[in-house]
C-alpha cells in the first residue's frame, strides 16, 4: 500500500503596499454579506442587514439571538454564497475574516483552512451539526464538501473545545443546508464558466400539514469542469485536470406538537478530480485521479418541557472515503455521535448541561482501529444588557488517554452606545488521529496537542457602518510534527510530540454605508510561528485582507472586491517564497423576469500568475454566467 502523508495544501501570498494597508485599516470588513455578529453590537452588511432576533448556533451549541454573544462569530447567507460564484467551499471561506487557504491545484484537490493561521486540523467542522473529520490526514476533508448544498456557513473564531471537545483549537465552522418553510418552493439552476465549468442544480423546499407541521428540503447539484493542468513544474502529466461532482441533501422536520420536534437530515457527495502523480512516467502516462465520497446523516428530537426547559437528543454519522486510482490508495473514516443537550432559563441567566458519546473509527489498509470519547459539558450564560457573561467546563474522557478538560470564559460590557469591549480565556486540545498513532510512522503514546487562548475586542455598531478589532493569542503545545527515525516502524521518520507553536494577531472587520454605496473588508495582521526555530510557519501569511463594495445600478446589484495576501514561505524551514499578491474580482445580478435571476462574475480580472501552494497552478482569470429560476 503506497504511503501519503496527511496531504499538504497551501495558499498564495500578496504585498500589501504602506498605503493599502492605511486604507484598510480603516476600511476593515467582512466580506460581501458576510456578517460579523459579535453581538449585541451588529455590522449592517450590504443587502441583508442583521436584526437583534437573528440566531446563531455554533457559539454554544445552543440557539441563542446575536445580542446575547460574546464570542468571534461570522455569518455568511446563502444570497452571499450564489453571489461569490464559487463552486468549491474553501473559496467562499476565503472571503471571512480570519481565514487563508491552501490548494495543490483546482476544485477537487488536497485543501486546507487556516482559521487565525491554526493547524487545518484545528478547526471542528459540523454539517447540520453532524460531526466530520479524516483520521489519516486530520482534520475536514474540504474538498469533499459540495457548497452547492449549503445554505449558511457560521465561522466561530477562537478556541472551544469546553462546548465541542477535541478538535475546536482554531475554531468551529457549521454547515447548514437549506430548511423548508411556506409554500413548497421550486428552484431550478443552471450556469456555464471558464474551463468548461458546466452547473447544473435543482431541489424544493417547503411545510406541508397542518400549520406547516411537516417541513422539508430537498436538493441535487451536479457539476463538470474539463480544467487546468494542476502542476507548473517537473514531471508531470501535462493534461487538464477537471473534475466531476455530484451531490444532493434531505432534510426532513416534523412538529409532533408546540413542544416536541423531530428533524432528520442527510447529505451525500461523490467528487472525482484529476491530479498529477509525482511518479509520471511518460513512457506510460496514466489520467491521475481523486476519488473523494462523503455521506452526513443525523436525526434530533428537541422538545420543549416548559418555558425554562429544553432538550435536545440527536443521534449523528459521517463516513469519509478517499481512493487514488490509478496509484492505489484507500482511507475511509466513519464518525458516530450521540448527544443530549439541556438548556435551563431563569430570568437573565442561562444553564447548560450535555452529555456526548463520540466514536471515531479508520481502515486503511493494514490500519484497522477505533477509540471513543465520553464527555459532560456544563455552560453558564448571563446577558444583563449592559453585561454579558459566557462561561463553559468539559470533561471528556478518552477510551485512549483518559480524561481530559477544557474550559473557556468571556466577558462583554457594554461601555458606550453602540460600543462592547469583550475579553476570553479558554484552553483546547486535539486528540492524535488513529494515522498518527497506528500507521507505520505512528507512535502509540503520542499525546494530544493542547493550547490555551486569550482574546479581546473592541465593536461598533448604528444603522448600516460596523467596526470590529478583536486581538488574540493562541499557545500550542505538544504539536505533533513529523521527524526523523524513531521509535516507529518506519526508518524514514516518524509523528512526535516535539513542536510548539503561538497563533496570535489582529483582526479587522467592518462596513460603511456612503452614498448608497456598502463598503465592507477586513484585514488580518497575524505572527504564526514555530516557537522552538522561531520560524514563520508554512503557508501562512503575516498579513492578509479583503475589500469591497456593492451598490445598485437600475435594477442591477454590481460589486468589487479585492482579495490580498502577502508573501508567505512553502515549508517550515522558510526556504521557498510564495509572493504575495492581489486578486480583483467583479460581480453583477439582476431579475431577468419575474422569477428568473442573472449571475455573472469574473475572477482575477487582471489574470494574475500567482501560487497557494509551491508547483501548483491557480485558474487564471475566470468567468462564471448562471440563471436561476425560482417562483416568488
Amino acid at each position: 500500500m503506497k504511503f501519503r502523508t496527511p496531504r499538504v495544501r497551501r495558499m498564495a501570498p500578496l504585498c500589501l503596499r504602506p498605503c493599502a494597508l492605511a486604507v484598510l485599516s480603516v476600511l476593515a470588513v467582512p466580506l460581501a454579506h458576510a456578517q460579523d455578529v459579535q453581538a449585541p453590537v451588529l455590522l449592517a452588511q450590504n443587502a441583508r442587514m442583521p436584526s437583534l432576533h437573528d440566531t446563531v448556533v455554533t457559539a454554544t451549541r445552543t440557539e441563542q439571538p446575536l445580542s446575547d454573544l460574546v464570542a468571534d462569530v461570522s455569518i455568511v447567507d446563502r444570497e452571499t454564497i450564489e453571489a461569490s460564484g464559487a463552486t468549491g467551499l474553501a473559496d467562499v471561506l476565503a472571503r471571512i475574516p480570519g481565514i487563508e487557504i491552501t490548494r495543490n491545484g483546482g476544485v477537487g484537490n488536497a485543501s486546507s483552512v487556516f482559521l487565525r493561521g491554526a493547524e487545518s486540523r484545528f478547526t471542528a467542522v459540523y454539517i447540520d451539526g453532524v460531526r466530520i473529520d479524516s483520521q489519516s490526514t486530520g482534520g475536514a476533508q474540504w474538498e469533499q464538501i459540495p457548497l452547492s448544498q449549503i445554505d449558511r456557513i457560521e465561522v466561530l473564531r477562537g478556541p472551544a473545545a469546553a462546548v465541542y471537545g477535541s478538535d475546536a483549537i482554531g475554531g468551529v465552522v457549521q454547515l447548514f443546508t437549506r430548511k423548508g418553510e411556506g409554500p413548497a418552493r421550486p428552484y431550478v439552476g443552471v450556469g456555464v464558466g471558464s474551463q468548461g465549468t458546466r452547473k447544473i442544480e435543482a431541489g424544493v423546499s417547503g411545510a406541508a400539514g397542518l400549520g406547516g407541521a411537516f417541513d422539508y428540503s430537498l436538493g441535487l447539484a451536479r457539476e463538470i469542469s474539463d480544467g487546468f493542468d494542476v502542476k507548473t513544474s517537473g514531471v508531470h502529466n501535462p493534461d487538464r485536470d477537471g473534475y466531476r461532482s455530484t451531490s444532493g441533501n434531505a432534510r426532513l422536520g416534523l412538529r409532533i406538537n408546540a413542544q416536541h420536534r423531530l428533524d432528520a437530515t442527510l447529505l451525500a457527495s461523490r467528487m472525482n478530480s484529476g491530479y498529477d502523480n509525482f511518479s509520471y512516467n511518460a513512457a506510460q502516462p496514466a489520467d491521475d485521479r481523486n476519488l473523494n465520497r462523503l455521506r452526513t446523516a443525523g436525526l434530533t428530537w428537541t422538545a420543549q418541557w416548559s418555558d425554562a426547559y429544553s432538550t435536545r437528543v440527536s443521534v449523528t454519522d459521517s463516513a469519509n472515503r478517499y481512493e487514488t486510482t490509478p496509484s492505489p490508495y484507500l482511507t475511509e473514516t466513519r464518525l458516530r455521535g450521540y448527544l443530549w443537550q439541556n438548556d435551563f432559563r431563569w430570568g437573565v441567566h442561562r444553564f447548560s448541561a450535555a452529555l456526548e458519546r463520540r466514536e471515531d473509527d479508520l481502515q486503511n489498509n493494514p490500519i484497522d482501529r477505533g477509540r471513543s470519547q465520553d464527555a459532560l459539558a456544563l455552560g453558564y450564560g448571563l446577558n444583563t444588557g449592559r453585561h454579558t457573561v459566557q462561561v463553559n467546563v468539559r470533561h471528556d474522557s478518552d477510551s485512549e488517554f483518559g480524561g481530559k478538560d477544557t474550559g473557556s470564559a468571556s466577558y462583554g460590557y457594554a461601555f458606550a452606545p453602540n460600543w462592547r469591549a469583550t475579553a476570553s480565556v479558554g484552553t483546547a486540545f486535539r486528540a492524535p488521529t488513529l494515522y498518527h498513532r497506528f500507521s507505520e510512522y505512528g507512535v502509540a503514546t503520542l499525546q494530544p496537542e493542547t493550547s490555551h487562548n486569550a482574546e479581546l475586542g473592541v465593536r461598533y455598531a448604528q444603522e448600516r457602518s460596523s467596526f470590529s478589532v478583536v486581538a488574540y493569542r493562541n499557545r500550542v503545545s505538544n504539536l505533533i510534527s513529523f521527524v526523523g527515525a524513531g521509535t516507529c516502524a518506519s526508518s524514514f521518520g516518524c509523528y512526535a510530540n516535539t513542536a510548539r507553536a503561538k497563533y496570535e494577531g489582529v483582526t479587522l472587520a467592518g462596513s460603511y454605508h456612503l452614498s448608497g454605496v456598502q463598503l465592507h473588508g477586513s484585514l488580518d495582521l497575524q505572527n504564526p510561528r514555530d516557537l522552538d526555530t522561531g520560524k514563520q510557519l508554512a503557508r501562512r501569511a503575516k498579513r492578509h485582507a479583503t475589500l469591497g463594495a456593492d451598490t445598485r445600478i437600475a435594477n442591477w446589484t454590481v460589486g468589487a472586491e479585492v482579495q490580498a495576501s502577502g508573501r508567505r514561505f512553502d515549508t517550515v524551514a522558510n526556504t521557498n517564497v510564495l509572493g504575495g499578491y492581489a486578486l480583483f474580482n467583479l460581480y453583477a445580478s439582476t431579475r431577468i423576469a419575474r422569477d428568473y435571476t442573472l449571475l455573472a462574475r469574473v475572477d482575477n480580472l487582471a489574470d494574475k500568475d500567482y501560487q497557494l501552494a509551491r508547483g501548483y497552478a491557480t485558474p487564471g482569470r475566470t468567468l462564471y454566467v448562471g440563471v436561476k429560476w425560482a417562483p416568488l
